[in-house]
């Protein structure tokens, strides 16, 4: 066995316990072991980085991967909400809205189309969408701001009444 994967072991067989327990206490038995095998994850490929006593360490992994899922939780359910909101209604105006929608998405250059997806279709913050892209938040944030107004012209046909654009999540902007 090597030293990494002894002192690992150790570590592992050390701590595991209390940081099970302290994710069950922050957040139930439903998610406590896939926080604590991610938090294990972490640990192992950032070996190096772990200090002596490794405890407090872990904690504060675990502590962030706890943050991480409520935030992913969070970003489902608000899009799960903007996917309902765009199901009410008749069922003839959401089928044609969204072949609308569609339609003027094809027209789009491929980069605005990512971008777009990213954040309605994805549910990614602009902060998680631009290292996806590997630009700056504020960068990005233009992206979208310019990729919403071609989307906007790209449904609106000459001499057509224009369709209504459904929400692309403008509140994670």
């Amino acid at each position: 066995m090597t030293d990494d994967s002894h002192r690992f072991t150790s570590m592992y067989d050390e701590c595991r316990q209390r940081v099970w327990a302290y994710v069950v206490s922050r957040a139930g038995r439903q998610v406590a072991d896939e926080v604590v095998s991610e938090t294990f994850a972490v640990a192992w490929r950032r070996l190096d980085d772990v200090p002596e006593p490794a405890l407090p360490w872990l904690l504060g992994v675990a502590r962030n991967v706890l943050r991480d899922n409520i935030r992913a939780e969070i970003r489902r359910e608000a899009l799960n909400g903007e996917l309902r909101a765009w199901t009410e209604g008749d069922v003839a105006d959401q089928v044609t809205e969204r072949l609308g929608v569609l339609r003027a998405l094809a027209e789009l250059p491929e980069d605005d189309r990512e971008v777009l997806l990213l954040i309605a279709w994805q549910g990614l913050s602009p902060k998680d969408a631009a290292h996806v892209i590997g630009c700056s938040s504020a960068a990005f944030r233009v992206r979208l701001h310019r990729a919403r107004k071609r989307l906007k012209q790209a449904m609106e046909p000459a001499g057509q009444p224009r369709p209504r654009v459904p929400n692309l999540s403008e509140e994670w902007s």
